[in-house]
């Protein structure tokens, strides 16, 4: 069965009002996270200026990531883990490589702001790289390559819910031990109903959390700190770590 198809749609110069058009419902389907958006969420207003050629498909990806559609469903009601996780899926194309971008992106989301967090996504010379100013962003590397690392390919499918599959129905993060432990996990392919079957959460597991910095009852104070935290608590001790001037050394399992 085919999973994800590397496909991207690119708006030209010489564009159609079918091909804007096109344009759009994919920038919703792949930024919102495959929702269905109801006539009165529309961006109408960026809609237009796409459609006159005063809105890149970037700036049009940015107005629908910063949209109240996008912030309530998956800033404000999903775990901050899994906030991180889904902008990489749905800005980037693909899943987070590693506990340091992680740990970065929540730094931003603290220190700077929920826009911030989206505009470190789109002017990244990642995202210039691989979509520049006029494809939508698509999922790259679901497709195993040569020279490609097993662990980056896994982690993506894990994301990656099915063609019917919803991000939002998933507040918690699914990434959180295999990026913690910098591992990855069997892959499970979407049914052909297109959803997930159920699987073991990493919330219900335990880590090792290993600091370098001030501690919490002493700020004044520099020095290495173990946290054991159940999964489900990571996302928050790890804010309060960065909040404390901590740095995150290593995140392994322990049960």
């Amino acid at each position: 069965m085919s999973v994800v198809l590397d496909a991207p749609v690119e708006l030209f110069q010489s564009r159609t009002p079918d091909e804007v058009a096109r344009v759009i419902r994919e920038v919703y389907k792949q930024v919102l996270g495959n929702p269905h958006v109801m006539e009165s969420e529309r961006l109408t207003v960026a809609e237009s200026q796409l459609c006159n050629g005063d809105l890149t498909v970037r700036g049009f990806v940015r107005a629908v990531a910063k949209s109240d559609f996008y912030r309530s469903r998956y800033f404000e009601a999903c775990a901050p883990y899994r906030f991180i996780e889904l902008n990489f899926k749905h800005l980037l194309g693909r899943a987070p490589g590693d506990q340091a971008e992680i740990s970065e992106h929540i730094r931003i989301c603290i220190e700077q702001g929920y826009e911030a967090e989206i505009d470190s996504y789109l002017d990244s010379e990642e995202y210039q790289l691989k979509f520049g100013e006029n494809i939508v962003p698509y999922y790259v590397g679901a497709k195993s390559q040569v020279g490609q690392g097993q662990v980056g390919y896994n982690r993506i499918l894990n994301l990656y819910q099915g063609y019917a599959g919803v991000d939002s129905a998933f507040p918690a993060a699914r990434l959180v031990e295999e990026v913690a432990t910098n591992s990855a996990s069997k892959i499970t392919l979407p049914s052909t109903g297109g959803r997930l079957s159920a699987y073991k959460d990493a919330t219900e597991k335990t880590f090792k959390i290993e600091v370098k910095g001030a501690k919490f009852d002493s700020p004044r104070r520099l020095s290495n700190t173990s946290y054991l935290v159940p999964g489900d608590r990571m996302t928050p001790q790890i804010q309060r770590i960065h909040r404390a001037g901590g740095t995150i050394v290593s995140i392994t399992e322990v049960a």
